[in-house]
């Protein structure tokens, strides 16, 4: 221990010790961890319609796929269809949706057609978004497939959608698995079509051009360098698709196109409910709140979740 003196000269005593130099300690960087997907939750999570949406979304799917399991619905039962004081039961708290004229539970029939269009939608998504993203990153890269595939995407882009999905479903028939594939059979084209889009804005960056300059192979290039920059896009593309795939499922059933008669639907309910507009509207208005609230979910929580998953929103 060494006296230390201040600037008059006068002794300061023992105020003051040497220590020694940690130089590992001097080689650290003070800097918070960061992680990406920790950081998605605390920007979602910091959305009060975000997550008041997503409460209403996993309640919407715990009982299109919990409560029929329970309630033994058949929608060609026609059982109670003679017991006249078990028809038209306007809701209430022993009957929350209502009955119809078969006697049925519009509370059961309202979430067994819900599940059946959310499996569609949803199953019918992932599909497209699979291929879409693996097909338009090939796309995308690589010169000799994006003439070839420029030439499809020019014919299929000029046909709506829905009217190959209604022709599809016209042809192969009715059925849950028929339904699925018309949907999927031309759709995954325009999710590949953005995805090129977006792969070739990357592409051709500093950073890339760098990396394949010093040997980087195109397929470690477009999984590390390119695609984990598309999170965001990518869940902004499922956010748009999956309401629509639940559209077309429910237009078409309403036409009674696609899924097979003895299979509830959304669009299916809401046909059969049709002629009751006026006399019991509660049959028809209950489904098509179901299905604007099922939409609407969906998309507010997928926006909300492609703007989280954005990095340029993280603080």
């Amino acid at each position: 221990m060494d006296q230390v003196y201040d600037t008059a000269g006068k002794d300061t005593g023992d105020k003051f010790t040497f220590v020694k130099l940690d130089t590992v300690a001097s080689e650290k960087i003070d800097a918070p961890r960061y992680s990406y997907w920790r950081s998605v939750a605390r920007q979602f999570f910091s959305s009060k319609v975000a997550i008041g949406m997503l409460l209403l979304l996993l309640i919407i799917m715990g009982f299109s796929f919990i409560q029929p399991l329970f309630s033994g619905y058949d929608f060609m039962d026609t059982e109670s269809i003679n017991d006249f004081g078990a028809r038209y039961n306007w809701p209430s708290l022993g009957q929350w949706f209502g009955t119809d004229a078969n006697g049925q539970s519009l509370f059961d029939v309202v979430w067994a057609g819900a599940r059946t269009s959310i499996a569609v939608g949803v199953l019918a998504t992932v599909i497209n978004t699979v291929i879409g993203v693996i097909v338009g990153a090939i796309w995308g890269s690589s010169k000799a497939v994006d003439k070839f595939m420029i030439e499809i995407y020019n014919v299929v882009s000029n046909v709506p959608v829905l009217l190959i999905v209604i022709v599809l479903s016209y042809a192969f028939g009715s059925g849950f698995w028929n339904l699925l594939f018309a949907m999927c059979a031309t759709s995954w084209i325009s999710t590949a079509y953005f995805i090129r889009v977006q792969v070739m804005i990357r592409r051709d960056s500093e950073y890339n051009l760098a990396s394949k300059a010093l040997g980087t192979r195109s397929v470690r290039l477009i999984t590390r360098n390119i695609l984990p920059y598309l999170i965001s896009v990518i869940v902004t593309d499922i956010s748009r698709s999956m309401p629509s795939f639940i559209s077309y499922e429910v237009f078409l059933s309403y036409l009674g196109v696609g899924l097979s008669a003895n299979v509830p639907s959304l669009g299916r309910v809401i046909a059969k409910y049709t002629s009751n507009i006026t006399n019991y509207p509660y049959l028809f208005w209950i489904p098509v709140i179901v299905l604007a609230l099922v939409t609407v979910s969906m998309y507010i929580v997928g926006q909300a979740l492609a703007d989280a998953s954005d990095p340029r929103t993280h603080r």
